[in-house]
């Protein structure tokens, strides 16, 4: 039976410290990152990979708040936003590893699943958010965004400043996950478990 390798692409796998975040810094970094697995890939590893996405889900939402102000388009919720990370992050995923896959010859597949993780609507996670999103932000701005959005900003452990942060409740299930082991058990790289995952309630079992 093959092995099978459970991957976390961290911070410095998709921004890295003084980088603006832009698509060509990210799928740089992306492909640096896949380019280390290569030895993985090669041992005919299944692997699955999870990422996280802090600084993307908190500029999306930026965007969206910007979007409100400037042309009244509806801002969306942070499930949603959530959502677009897993897609764009993974997409950035998919090219690095198969850039990887075409210099090396290697003939393996490798999809993202936008993956849904059921919370509890009562978790108390939701009245102490804790989990940091975005850019950096000194305390006089992080108290003029706190006024003006309603939004909670928490000082970063490692430096004088300010980011916003969102709840981060206990995950109960991940929806489709046997989908997810059917995937990676054929011998596709699976990205999946986004950000945590996408966060949904489940009532009355809908």
């Amino acid at each position: 039976m093959k092995k099978l390798a459970v991957i976390a692409f961290g911070g410095n796998a998709l921004l890295r410290s003084g980088q603006k975040g832009t698509y060509k810094e990210q799928i740089k970094n992306v492909t640096e990152t896949c380019d280390s697995l290569t030895n993985l890939l090669k041992q005919d590893y299944n692997i699955v990979i999870g990422h996280g996405n802090g600084p993307q889900v908190g500029n999306v939402m930026l965007q969206h708040e910007a979007g409100k102000k400037k042309f009244d388009i509806e801002a969306m919720p942070m499930d949603f936003c959530v959502a677009e990370t897993q897609g764009s992050i993974g997409y950035l995923i998919e090219l690095g590893f198969r850039n990887v896959f075409a210099r090396e010859n290697i003939n393996r597949n490798v999809l993202t699943l936008l993956t849904q993780v059921v919370v509890d609507k009562n978790d108390p996670a939701f009245q102490n958010p804790v989990k940091p999103v975005g850019p950096y932000y000194s305390k006089e701005e992080a108290e003029a965004f706190a006024q003006e959005t309603g939004a909670t900003y928490a000082k970063d452990s490692k430096s004088d400043k300010y980011r916003k942060v969102v709840a981060s409740p206990k995950p109960l299930k991940i929806n489709n996950i046997e989908l997810v082991k059917e995937l990676a058990l054929e011998g596709n790289v699976v990205v999946t478990v986004g950000g945590g995952g996408i966060p949904v309630i489940e009532e009355n079992g809908i």
